[in-house]
């Protein structure tokens, strides 16, 4: 149980933490910050969910880093319902974003309190 809500508290102060950066510039124009909720991954593009509401779907190539909070030797992409923070570039002349860096945090199968 006390890990159930240590968990909520975590998720909770992680999504508060980095939601007004949700699509944030970062250092300029040619990089950005995605934020939020894995919807759909494959080898070429994972669809994020972010906390203003709309879909972005950013690209993913070869020389993509993911980062698990959890277990920062992983190298696994992060699967569909994780939280995530993509670090990303973006093409001027295609409007394309392709991630650089995922970090994510992995949803456990908590079991609910009865």
């Amino acid at each position: 149980m006390a890990d159930y809500h240590r968990l909520i508290a975590a998720g909770v102060v992680l999504f508060l933490s980095f939601w007004p950066f949700s699509m944030a510039s970062a250092t300029g124009p040619e990089s950005s910050h995605v934020l939020g909720i894995v919807r759909a991954i494959d080898a070429k593009h994972i669809e994020v969910k972010t906390a203003k509401g709309p879909v972005v779907s950013v690209l993913l190539n070869k020389q993509v880093r993911y980062k698990n909070k959890s277990n920062p030797k992983s190298t696994d992409p992060p699967a569909v319902g994780d939280r995530v923070i993509i670090e990303a570039s973006k093409d001027d002349t295609n409007k394309k974003v392709t991630a650089t860096v995922v970090h994510y945090s992995p949803v456990k199968n908590v079991p609910l309190p009865h």
